[in-house]
């Protein structure tokens, strides 16, 4: 069973633990079931592109509790309606 995560996709985070503490970035992506997130600019590793033949950098999943929420993603703006009420004389 997953757990709900706080931190979402677009979110600013701090890592707080590991080789790239003090690091802050915007999450990329985030897998809820391993508790895993990607963050910009944090455990960069090299690949190989073999069709191109080509080494890539590109970033890895570091642990949910590795981080600290500085900035929560862009919110969704619930517009809310106002009853208007009328009244007939």
């Amino acid at each position: 069973m997953s757990k709900k995560l706080k931190i979402k996709k677009g979110a600013t985070v701090t890592v707080i633990a590991g080789n790239d503490k003090g690091k802050t970035g915007s999450v990329l992506e985030v897998n809820p079931t391993k508790m895993k997130i990607k963050v910009q600019g944090v455990r960069m590793q090299t690949n190989l592109d073999k069709k191109e033949n080509v080494l890539v950098k590109t970033e890895g999943f570091i642990d949910y509790s590795n981080v600290k929420l500085v900035e929560s993603g862009a919110k969704k703006s619930k517009a809310k309606k106002k009853a208007s009420k009328t009244k007939e004389a």
